[in-house]
């Protein structure tokens, strides 16, 4: 079986977890076909919300964003497949939640920017950097997800 090997970042942030949301998150991705292999539960410091939000660490309302994120834990999680990235933005829908699509999990469990209950990367490059950034490479797991010969045509996953 073909490697898939595009991986993607998402994080669960402090409102999803406060309105116990993880379950119906991973469930969306789960039931795509993609493969999760890594995820794990951990408090955001200073020096990781200012190089995660680096593109905004200087605005005025960062104090904001960071005191959010480090208000609980979040649930970061590595995902896999084909077109991971784009699949997953899909899935996530657009970043203004009131105005995401319905079914996509902002339209369907979000109103607001900053309280919008999930980041996910939106390109390939970022999601390189941020997985590393949130995972050790022995956090990450390769394993053979048995289910692909039915995510998956037999030309999308052959050598």
């Amino acid at each position: 079986m073909k490697k898939v090997n595009e991986r993607t970042l998402i994080l669960i942030k402090p409102d999803a977890i406060q309105r116990g949301l993880v379950g119906e998150i991973t469930t969306r991705f789960e039931r795509k076909g993609l493969k999760l292999v890594g995820m794990k539960m951990i408090s955001l410091n200073e020096a990781v919300l200012r190089e995660h939000y680096a593109h905004i660490a200087d605005k005025p309302f960062f104090a904001g964003v960071a005191k959010f994120m480090q208000s609980t834990p979040v649930v970061a999680m590595c995902w896999e497949g084909l077109q991971v990235v784009d699949t997953v933005r899909k899935i996530t829908g657009i970043t203004k939640a009131r105005e995401a699509d319905a079914g996509s999990i902002r339209g369907d469990f979000a109103m607001s920017v900053a309280c919008n209950v999930i980041h996910a990367s939106d390109t390939v490059e970022n999601a390189k950097k941020e997985v590393k950034r949130f995972f050790k490479e022995d956090e990450i797991f390769e394993y053979d997800k048995s289910e692909y010969m039915h995510v998956y045509a037999e030309d999308e996953r052959s050598e």
